[in-house]
């Protein structure tokens, strides 16, 4: 890989590309790694083989530190953040290890944890790491059929589960009871809720009741080896049953180092001054890893209080130093923000504008987050600054594309370094990261982090060449983060998990900086009744960058000739456009004017126009969804990719009316 001009390349090549050589072998591409490893990575400290180590070693470090901590309530209402030190935390983890072990359940055995982030989610992991058992942590937003499923595919003995879960845990006993015997609750449970679990064979604990059983039978510890499994993280699939991901100590380890010599090595590290504010799902690799991160380094974690309405409150109070979200999360900031804005009358948005558009111009010019308009940060950004607790020292996206407006929206507004990145649960997350105040990064997910090497295959079918300039193909990965397999799923694995090389199902195009930009997705490819392929993630991803969208999915079948859409309008853009040219109402009837379906058609048209898109790939009908996409509607996977089938089925009414509509015609 080159550079161009004084452009410098963050990727040095390892291996040499390869032409296929006979029928059917894709040609692959150059193999390359960041910068940042040519030298070797950092070691890992003397004696840590595991992620229990990781904590036991900041416990000495740092016993009086604080390292978990909630929103204290009082009269019911929120009040400052009260804390549990390492040394309380391991504890009390040593408490909980003792009481599993004494309650009958051996190391290597599998512990559910089901519920939203908090201090007793993240003291139930660690119970289990001291203890040598694999952690199986169940999403919050789950109903009852997947919640059953995962209990009895990874055989679960005991779980852990918040207050406010009991009552759906209990609803699947019946049908789970082969193996999950025990259930400690959070906090506290009912003498009703003991008794259900009782008829289905189960026993139900408090969290207080379960300690004392510790505290009044310890045990040694059991603690891991390296290549002893931490986890079973189960993905959010878009069809099919959810693939339990075999992770091990070593892959999070080896995630952890990684990430933390990048950001060495860039000399813009965390340390044990840090706070993280946990929100995104703990059972989501995203976030736990994050959180491993954070006590690796003795630094401290701050939980939400459960309500995404309350986020702000609770930046106010716990001023965290690093934000971490979805694009989800700051969609919602975005309209939050320009809300405020367009309320505040023509002066304060003609000032606002001026102000992003000149700060904006200033990034593109190359100048660093800090310096490219200290003057309006002070006057204009610093109230987004405060609303994010005023000492966030750096803001992250990941587990979907930002879109390339809100990304440049986050770099103006936030007086902080944005960047995006990219990862799976198989990669232990850490795979791909932007470089902080390296513009030409815009749109992409970054270069490899210094524990990955990559490189792209041909997709023939796709007319991408691993070979071609630019190179294009399916990104794959070798590293010591990669998982060892599905559980129990060895035919799924051998499809992805080749000669130590992981097969991502993504479409990336290097960039002339080392930076990876993903493009299409392999499987997400249909026939157009004219015999035409369409690669609706990279259509999506095109007509995603129109400012007046937020979200859109694009739809089409081989017995039709064109494409149709349900987009979810960019609701500040679209309102202020509506109180411009006199429609009145609220955001679901200005969405159902046909002047509203007229502009953003045009906007859409406009955007694949100068993207340049094809005449079969041009949109030609669109509904308009005043609601986001959401899990609620089982329209979105925890980690908010589309489900597609799901979509269809939900809006099948609407798009058929657009096929007959435009057959009219």
């Amino acid at each position: 890989m080159t550079n161009r001009g004084d452009q410098k390349s963050f990727v040095v090549m390892v291996e040499e590309g390869q032409p296929g050589r006979g029928e059917g072998e894709l040609s692959k591409g150059a193999v390359y790694k960041s910068i940042y490893s040519q030298d070797g990575l950092d070691d890992l400290h003397e004696g840590m083989q595991s992620t229990w180590d990781s904590f036991v070693k900041s416990k000495e470090i740092y016993p009086d530190k604080k390292m978990l901590g909630r929103r204290e309530m009082v009269n019911g209402s929120a009040g400052d953040y009260v804390w549990l030190t390492y040394e309380e935390v391991y504890n009390i983890v040593i408490n909980l290890g003792a009481a599993i072990r004494y309650v009958g359940v051996q190391p290597k055995s599998k512990v559910g944890i089901y519920g939203a982030n908090c201090s007793e989610w993240f003291m139930a992991m660690e119970a289990c790491n001291a203890q040598s058992m694999l952690c199986v942590p169940l999403y919050e937003t789950l109903g009852n059929e997947a919640v059953e499923y995962i209990i009895n595919h990874a055989e679960v003995s005991i779980a852990f589960v918040q207050d406010t879960k009991l009552d759906l845990i209990l609803a699947t006993l019946p049908k789970c009871t082969k193996l999950l015997k025990k259930i400690v609750s959070f906090s506290t449970c009912s003498a009703a809720q003991r008794s259900k679990a009782e008829a289905s064979g189960a026993a139900l604990l408090s969290w207080d009741e379960f300690l004392k059983l510790g505290k009044n039978n310890p045990t040694d510890l059991t603690p891991p080896t390296t290549s002893d499994i931490s986890t079973i993280m189960y993905t959010s699939g878009t069809t099919g049953e959810p693939k339990g991901v075999l992770l091990s100590h070593a892959n999070i380890l080896c995630a952890i180092i990684g990430y933390d010599h990048f950001l060495r090595e860039r000399g813009q590290q965390q340390t044990e001054k840090d706070v993280y504010y946990s929100f995104l799902p703990l059972a989501h690799i995203f976030d736990r890893l994050t959180e491993e991160l954070f006590v690796f380094l003795g630094a401290s974690i701050g939980y939400w209080q459960g309500d995404v309405k309350k986020i702000t409150e609770d930046l106010a109070v716990l001023k965290p130093t690093l934000f971490v979200a979805v694009p989800r999360v700051y969609n919602r900031i975005h309209a939050g923000i320009f809300g405020r804005i367009n309320a505040g009358g023509g002066a304060k948005r003609m000032m606002f504008h001026y102000a992003f558009d000149m700060k904006l111009k200033s990034l593109y010019n190359g100048f660093k987050h800090d310096k490219a308009a200290p003057i309006l940060d002070k006057i204009i950004f610093n109230k987004v600054k405060m609303a994010f607790g005023g000492n966030v020292k750096c803001v992250i996206s990941g587990a979907a594309p930002l879109p390339s407006h809100l990304e440049e929206f986050l770099r103006v507004v936030t007086c902080a370094p944005v960047v995006q990145g990219y990862g799976l649960t198989e990669s232990c997350a850490a795979t791909f990261i932007q470089v902080p105040d390296v513009i030409s990064m815009h749109g992409t997910v970054g270069p490899p982090l210094p524990n990955i090497e990559v490189r792209l295959v041909s997709v023939p079918e796709m007319g991408y060449d691993a070979l071609g300039k630019p190179a294009r193909g399916e990104i794959c990965i070798r590293s010591k983060t990669l998982f060892s397999g599905y559980y129990k799923r060895p035919d799924l694995t051998d499809e992805v998990l080749v000669d130590g090389w992981f097969s991502t199902g993504d479409v990336g195009e290097w960039q002339e900086d080392g930076a990876m930009k993903i493009i299409d997705r392999k499987k997400n490819i249909f026939k157009l009744s004219q015999g035409e392929y369409v690669a609706v993630e990279n259509l999506e991803s095109i007509y995603g960058q129109c400012e007046l969208v937020d979200q859109i999915w694009v739809y089409g079948n081989s017995l039709e000739s064109t494409l149709v859409a349900v987009c979810v309008p960019n609701q500040p853009k679209v309102e202020e456009w509506a109180k411009n040219n006199g429609l009145m109402g609220d955001f679901a009837r200005i969405c159902r004017d046909p002047k509203t379906h007229a502009h953003i058609m045009a906007a859409l048209n406009a955007t694949g126009k100068a993207k340049k898109v094809k005449g079969f790939e041009v949109i030609r009908g669109v509904v308009l969804e005043p609601l986001p996409f959401d899990m609620e509607r089982d329209l979105v996977t925890p980690t908010f990719k589309l489900k597609r089938s799901q979509l269809l089925q939900y809006y099948k009414t609407q798009i058929d009316e657009l096929y007959a509509t435009q057959k009219q015609q």
